[in-house]
């Protein structure tokens, strides 16, 4: 079964002045904004029989009471489209595409429209300005910035799930046949520009060795110090490449905090069977969760300088 996980829209509140930096890294964003919108989901007055205890917990209802499944697809929770309010060319509307690691590199094309097109529908438009992609297991070394052609074993810790590796880097080939899909959403105008993320300069030369659309953005996570090296500059300069700083994880859903994130624990929203669900009924799901990616959206509305939506999707297989 596939699972969709949604935050809606996590500006809901209001739009907000864009800020330099974010006050949270993605995945701490992305965990908090989905407990959020699951709990507005399940929330509804108690009936008149109901009696609780004002020290008691109220118990979760069941998933199925805020979920949606169509076919074999289930909606956590169950979600519809939030349009922007003005004209499309009032925008310029970001997404941030994660592959994640342990997922075959080959399911990508698939991946890839299915996020642009989920994005697409939310939004009610039909073209991005920017698209950039995370690839698992590249992490940028402000101090070394070589690193990324180095031994995997050499790279920084994850800041994500110690029990959920990163996994080793992609070799240039198996990006540059994941970039052939991103190029085709480019010629068909879905998508402005392509970015891409942590590549340092020896990575970056060989990978423009090997496209046909050059990436007109490149995020780097400068974990210690806000200072990009300088032959990286001169070499973005030269190819005409962006270069932008982020706070994002490249592992952004771990699996293990996927399973707490749905599953009956405290902090669970009790779509998942837990191991001691002594008093299941058979209602929950059963089985191993594995993420398979992760979209982030973003749309600033462009004389006011204003957020007004930005959200996340984000995708899993339940096998039984």
């Amino acid at each position: 079964m596939k699972l969709i996980l949604s935050t809606s829209n996590i500006m809901s509140g209001g739009p907000s002045v864009i800020r330099r930096h974010f006050f949270e890294k993605s995945n701490t964003e992305l965990t908090s904004s989905l407990r959020a919108n699951f709990t507005a989901h399940q929330s509804s007055p108690p009936t008149p029989t109901t009696t609780t205890s004002s020290t008691s917990p109220r118990p979760k209802p069941p998933f199925k009471s805020w979920t949606k499944q169509q076919d074999n697809t289930l909606w956590i929770p169950t979600h519809s489209p939030s349009p922007l309010s003005e004209p499309r060319e009032s925008y310029d509307i970001t997404v941030k595409l994660f592959y994640l690691p342990n997922v075959p590199a080959d399911t990508r094309c698939l991946q890839t429209r299915e996020a642009i097109n989920l994005v697409l529908k939310e939004l009610g438009t039909s073209s991005i300005d920017l698209l950039i992609v995370s690839f698992p297991g590249i992490s940028f070394d402000a101090d070394d910035e070589e690193s990324d052609l180095e031994d995997p074993s050499s790279a920084p810790p994850s800041d994500t799930d110690a029990a959920d590796a990163d996994g080793a880097p992609e070799d240039i080939e198996t990006i540059a046949t994941t970039w052939h899909t991103l190029e085709k959403l480019h010629e068909e105008g879905l998508v402005s520009k392509l970015g891409i993320a942590e590549f340092g300069c020896s990575r970056l030369e060989r990978f423009l060795g090997e496209v046909k659309v050059k990436p007109s953005v490149n995020q780097i996570n400068v974990r210690d110090c806000c200072v990009v090296p300088k032959p990286l500059i001169l070499y973005a300069k030269h190819h005409k490449i962006e270069l932008l700083t982020h706070n994002d994880c490249t592992n952004v859903l771990p699996r293990g905090t996927l399973r707490d994130i749905l599953g009956s624990g405290e902090k669970g929203a009790g779509v998942l069977a837990g191991e001691e669900d002594d008093d299941d009924d058979g209602e929950k799901l059963k089985g191993e969760v594995m993420p398979q990616w992760v979209v982030k959206y973003t749309a600033v509305v462009k004389d006011r300088g204003v957020v007004e939506s930005k959200g996340y999707f984000a995708v899993a297989e339940l096998k039984g």
